[in-house]
């Protein structure tokens, strides 16, 4: 697996040994970039169940100023650590090591312009409490973007107060963008 584009483009990444994750393909970060590609100059990046760091480590190569990465396996942040090292964006990143349920109740408030939501396809009720925590939620800066990704078979529930921007299938896989509705906007 390489980084795609950009200041890194073409460095060798590793993923986390033991098979626990499973990082996103070239046609997934492919598609999903060129829809993102707009924002991402300058943004600050959430990457959450981040394994080896693949979709943050493409953004931060592409334009991105700052990303921040959570992950709680052991093997998926050493990988991620590796990766960091390699594409020398260890300066532009921070390394989270936690849960991110519980991360998310301690984010301040606006920090975020994009934020990548990839829990296991399986967690269908992990991804959604990630994207209806109150956390994400108040840590997405205004006009911000949460793009999850999940399996075609277990598409998270959207939370009412997100709307749905755009949805792009990929053989089996949606990566679903969503945006926070303003509850102040008139319509």
């Amino acid at each position: 697996m390489r980084v795609i584009a950009g200041e890194a483009k073409g460095r060798a990444l590793v993923v986390p040994r033991g098979g626990g994750t499973r990082s996103a393909t070239d046609r997934i970060r492919e598609t999903l970039f060129a829809i993102v590609e707009p924002e991402l100059d300058g943004a600050r990046v959430l990457d959450l169940f981040a394994g080896a760091g693949t979709l943050g480590i493409e953004a931060l190569s592409r334009g991105a100023a700052h990303a921040t990465f959570v992950e709680r396996g052991g093997e998926a942040v050493k990988a991620l650590r590796r990766n960091l090292a390699t594409t020398k964006f260890e300066a532009r990143s921070d390394v989270v090591v936690a849960n991110v349920i519980a991360y998310l109740g301690a984010l301040a408030r606006g920090s975020f312009d994009i934020v990548f939501c990839d829990p296991p396809f399986a967690e269908v009720a992990v991804a959604e409490a990630t994207l209806a925590h109150e956390g994400l939620r108040s840590a997405v800066a205004p006009d911000g973007l949460v793009v999850a990704r999940a399996h075609g078979k277990h598409l998270p529930a959207v939370p009412t107060f997100m709307a749905i921007d755009r949805v792009k299938e990929i053989g089996e896989e949606k990566l679903l963008f969503l945006r926070y509705i303003d509850p102040t906007a008139g319509g």
